[in-house]
């Protein structure tokens, strides 16, 4: 018994879900969300605020509720597929000061949430990706109740990079393109040779070459940068040409950043005169 959640509290959830032939897709002894953030299949976000502590309940969820038109490869659910979900909650905790958790958990929290980023990512909703990045974020850099084992520590630092570069793929998509570069930048502090990290600050250099960071009004969610600006406005195609050579050094086959050198060549090509 206990109290139902209110809006910004944080959940702890046991969840099974499966398809109408009673596949099981889904299964997570401890699912830890806010209600409203985005962060899970509009089945749990509506259902589970209706429930007390130590309730189970069943939600039979039409595709629009669990994982929409296309399915997921991840967890693996065909098109257009209902699903049932048994759902236990377990915990409800105040928000937003996040509670200490033991690395493993935050690892699994964190990818549970970037994966949930990819999911909006896919289906062009790249705000709800960016929010869910984010969170992502916050749960790998949360308290931890033990310090993390070297393995466990590299696979943190692995994960921020992967949620960083997420997170300037989303702000390209939204246009914002100086929080995009500093996602990149802080990406790079963690990770200086990381490949991903490079090109998309390569890129961020070819889609806004007339950008000025010191004129926007817009604080930025990232760590701050090491420069005092994000880019010279003057010299930004020389740079971006420099950091794309980097990335196709630690990379040579990447397609994507030879076909990024080729428009910044093209760019920088004077016009033919006739």
């Amino acid at each position: 018994g206990g109290p139902r959640p209110l809006p910004g509290q944080e959940v702890s959830v046991k969840v099974l879900g499966a398809l109408e032939d009673g596949g099981l897709v889904e299964r997570d002894p401890r699912l830890i969300f806010v209600p409203g953030h985005g962060d899970v299949v509009q089945a749990l976000e509506l259902g589970v605020p209706t429930m007390q502590p130590g309730e189970v309940s069943f939600f039979l969820a039409a595709f629009p509720y669990a994982y929409g038109r296309p399915g997921s490869r991840e967890p693996d659910v065909p098109p257009e597929a209902p699903l049932l979900f048994e759902v236990t909650l377990l915990e409800v905790r105040d928000g937003p000061d996040p509670q200490p958790l033991p690395p493993a958990v935050r690892l699994r929290l964190g990818s549970q949430r970037r994966e949930r980023g990819n999911y909006h990512f896919a289906r062009a909703d790249f705000a709800a990706a960016l929010r869910s990045y984010r969170l992502s974020l916050r749960a790998l850099d949360g308290p931890t109740t033990a310090p993390p084992g070297p393995e466990e520590e590299e696979e943190l630092r692995e994960q921020r990079v992967k949620c960083l570069n997420n997170c300037a793929a989303a702000e390209l998509k939204l246009g914002r393109a100086e929080e995009a570069l500093a996602a990149c930048e802080a990406a790079l502090r963690i990770s200086p040779d990381n490949g991903r990290a490079l090109l998309r600050r390569g890129q961020v250099g070819l889609v806004s070459p007339h950008t000025n960071p010191l004129t926007s009004a817009r604080p930025s969610s990232y760590p701050p940068l090491l420069s005092p600006q994000l880019l010279a406005e003057q010299g930004r195609d020389a740079e971006a040409a420099l950091v794309l050579r980097r990335a196709l050094e630690l990379d040579p086959a990447n397609k994507v950043i030879h076909t990024e050198l080729s428009r910044l060549a093209k760019r920088q090509s004077p016009p033919c005169n006739t």
